[in-house]
């Protein structure tokens, strides 16, 4: 071995290696078990950062995990690159904007960018050491993926499960499209209360309002059937402040008393409330808010003026006519864009949707069928399906996207589906083979793209190739394993359940693994759009290893959040060097030796026994926290063997034996270099999950030649149950060999003075076991004499 361990040459030379000889070719479960990986395909909506490079080499490791375990490990790796944030990326880099130009050019230069994104992506990962099967690597805008989403449409359509009506629908007037619920996130505001009064017959009626700018839009004013305040008042008429018209008083459940003044007036539409009561009321539309977030030109005192600036002018307004009785602060929840930050309105609008609302019960049950890790995160998902008011609306009004396969009869207006043979179709460039039902053979398109997420919750079919010829739906599905992270548990996760029970009946994978985020300060997520990272992942690689950030991003408990400070490295990097130099000692006394098929473990020396079997007790509690997807306390587990049993402890006793046979047998160093050879060679297989770079290199540089496999990654761990014995007789020598260290640091002896006598106390089961280590002792510990007592 070199003398130091040169990083970026070697993972440079391994990456080559293993695909070169196909190290994680995946093997169609030919010769082993399936072990099947939904990996989330990155959105292609900027730079990658530290936050993708800890949550995805945390799946990465579960991945050589399993297959260490004898699985033929099915592991693609997608690009998410179509929708609102791949047109937002391009928006920007490109300096154009996609409404001002013909719609096939914009298409043309997203496909372009993309491209360039895809490889930089790729190119990061594979320096990650990620054992992807790259042939089998997906986009969610590709031809297939549009096939296999439109499908899926097609058959909801058929099934009455997706259907298009005109409703009051989530919009954001920033990006121009229509939402759905899960793409909302609440952000607190200070507003203000408007307190105004409502001329009515009884009397003045006041109510407090943050959304003066909505009094055109007002249809109706409210107030709780028990209220004693306003009983008087239910069937009445009030007088709109400023505008002057009449709109009736009735009563609901669901005003609150304590809320303002307990009357509360209703305008289409302020907040989802006022849509509660529109439909449940069937109250007449007054349309106020445009898409463009403008208000309606046949708005006085305000058309034509943005919102806030809207709200501003009426209050002007008021204020000069004396309407504003009082004026209040007040700090409110207001629901915004996650994608912009806009505040969300509420307009009506022609939309597609999906029917989630009627099946909450089916979608909660199939969160018990999930393993969920860590288990405290079914709740997050529990909560979100036990709350959702709004179907899943899946149309948006932008440009690179998935196209509905669907057009629009002139005549009779009624919607006209693709045949499944017509797929991947684009209807704004194709037109349906038939007429429609009426007879009419003219048509207009949809214009609108499916949402994002309708394509993303298609990966496990889309993986699995669903009605191609090469459908590998059996031999993957349902998947062994999902990662994400936890704030998409509402979109991913769960869009992908519902999906996956509409068209299979069944769950779409047997765990989920929820990985956290790594903060660039309190509270506050390192993403692409905030531009918040440190380093890029691609300068810490050169900078430190890519080994180096592996190691560290399987420092924490799984599903908790952490911060990355580039600090951190120095911890990976001494693991890395002490990993280098404790194999590079091992090797050096290994030079002579040879495996010898007869040779029987049974009469190892008690202290080689030992070391054996704490590798092979570790080999069971990793596997076991593994297969629990604790990679943090794994690793954890794993570096206790390597520092304090093996380097610590272990070659510490060993040493001398190795060195000088002449004094301690030549029987006796074989024994010693069986339990090194094989000792080390388990720990190596053991952090080739972690660091598979340096493991792989020391593998090469000496196992190679004495192993069948061609790659450390091609191996098996290899457990059995642990001999307890010989576990309690090295926990009795490092109680021995700890307590002579200390002494001797108490009197400020050097660890190499010699010490005249060591008196040892044994149980008698152990009394043979220091008898044959006895030599070993003291070399270790610099006693010239050993005196044993039971």
């Amino acid at each position: 071995m070199d003398k130091k361990y040169d990083f970026q040459k070697s993972e440079m030379q391994l990456t080559n290696f293993w695909e070169e000889y196909e190290i994680y070719k995946y093997g169609q479960g030919k010769e082993r078990p399936v072990y099947s990986i939904d990996t989330p395909p990155p959105t292609v909506s900027g730079t990658l950062h530290i936050g993708h490079v800890f949550s995805y080499t945390q799946a990465e490791i579960i991945a050589r995990f399993k297959r260490m375990q004898g699985y033929d490990v099915f592991y693609p790796l997608g690009f998410d690159d179509n929708g609102l944030p791949t047109e937002r990326l391009v928006e920007r880099d490109k300096k154009i904007r996609a409404g001002q130009m013909p719609r096939s050019q914009f298409r043309n230069i997203c496909v372009e960018t993309i491209e360039n994104y895809e490889d930089d992506f790729t190119g990061l990962f594979k320096k990650l050491g990620f054992s992807v099967d790259w042939d089998l690597s997906y986009q969610t805008v590709s031809l297939l993926s549009q096939k296999i989403s439109q499908r899926s449409f097609l058959d909801l359509v058929k099934m009455k499960k997706a259907y298009r009506k005109e409703s009051p629908v989530l919009w954001c007037t920033q990006c121009q499209t229509s939402i759905a619920q899960a793409e909302l996130e609440t952000i607190d505001l200070e507003s203000c209360f408007h307190y105004l009064n409502f001329k009515t017959s009884l009397g003045d009626l006041l109510i407090a309002t943050t959304r003066p700018e909505l009094l055109y839009g007002c249809v109706c004013v409210f107030v709780h059937p028990e209220d004693e305040r306003y009983r008087s008042f239910i069937g009445k008429t009030a007088s709109v402040p400023l505008y002057d018209f009449e709109i009736p008083i009735m009563a609901d459940e669901m005003v609150s008393m304590e809320k303002g003044t307990g009357a509360v007036m209703c305008a289409t539409f302020g907040d989802t409330a006022d849509v509660s009561w529109y439909q449940a009321h069937h109250l007449p539309y007054k349309r106020i808010i445009l898409p463009d977030g403008t208000i309606s030109s046949e708005v006085p005192f305000i058309g034509g003026l943005e919102v806030s600036l809207a709200r501003q002018t009426i209050v002007e307004e008021l204020k000069n006519r004396d309407l504003v009785v009082k004026q209040e602060a007040v700090s409110h929840s207001v629901a915004v864009h996650e994608r912009c930050g806009q505040a969300v309105e509420i307009i009506p609008s022609n939309q597609w949707y999906i029917d989630v609302l009627s099946e909450k019960e089916r979608f909660l049950k199939a969160a018990d069928d999930i393993n969920w890790h860590p288990a405290h995160m079914k709740k997050r998902y529990q909560i979100w399906v036990e709350n959702l008011k709004w179907d899943w609306c899946i149309s948006r009004q932008r440009y690179f996207g998935v196209p509905f396969p669907v057009w629009y009869c002139k005549e009779c207006k009624e919607p006209v589906f693709a045949e499944e043979d017509q797929l991947p179709v684009n209807p704004l460039e194709e037109m349906p083979r038939k007429a429609c039902s009426c007879g009419c053979k003219q048509f207009l398109p949809e214009e609108a793209v499916l949402d994002t997420w309708a394509t993303s919750s298609m990966t496990p079919f889309i993986n699995a190739g669903s009605g191609e010829d090469y459908d590998r739906s059996r031999e993957i599905l349902p998947m062994g394993m999902r990662n994400q992270a936890h704030e998409i548990i509402r979109t991913w996760a769960f869009y992908t359940i519902v999906k996956s029970l509409y068209h299979t009946g069944e769950i779409p994978w047997k765990d989920i693994m929820i990985s956290g985020f790594v903060l660039a300060k309190p509270g506050e997520k390192i993403s692409k759009s905030k531009n918040n990272g440190s380093k890029s992942p691609l300068a810490l690689i050169e900078t430190h290893s890519a080994d180096a950030i592996r190691y560290w991003a399987a420092s924490n408990k799984l599903g908790t959040d952490t911060f990355f400070s580039e600090d951190e490295m120095k911890v990976s990097r001494r693991f890395l060097t002490k990993l280098y130099n404790a194999a590079k000692f091992g090797i050096l006394q290994l030079g002579d030796y040879e495996k010898k098929e007869e040779f029987d473990p049974e009469v190892l020396l008690p202290i080689d026994r030992w070391i054996m079997e704490r590798v092979n007790e570790t080999t069971g509690v990793v596997k076991e926290l593994l297969d629990d997807f604790e990679i943090g306390q794994a690793r954890h587990e794993i570096d206790d063997l390597f520092w304090r049993d093996f380097c610590d402890y272990y070659i510490e006793i060993v040493k001398e034996r190795l060195y000088q046979p002449e004094k301690h047998g030549v029987r006796e160093r074989y024994s010693g270099q069986y339990a090194l050879y094989h000792s080390l060679l388990g720990i190596l297989k053991l952090y080739a999950v972690y660091t598979p770079f340096i493991a792989e290199y020391i593998y090469q540089d000496f196992y190679r030649n004495h192993e069948e496999n061609l790659s450390i990654h091609q191996m098996l761990w290899e457990s059995k149950e642990a001999n307890k014995i010989y576990l309690e007789f090295g926990e009795q020598v490092k109680e021995l060999i700890g307590t002579v260290r200390r002494e001797k640091t108490e009197k400020q002896l050097s660890m190499k003075d010699e010490i005249p006598e060591l008196i040892i106390t044994s149980p008698k089961r152990f009394r043979e076991f220091f008898k044959a280590s006895q030599l070993d002792i003291q070399a270790c510990t610099g006693a010239k004499k050993v005196i044993l007592r039971s």
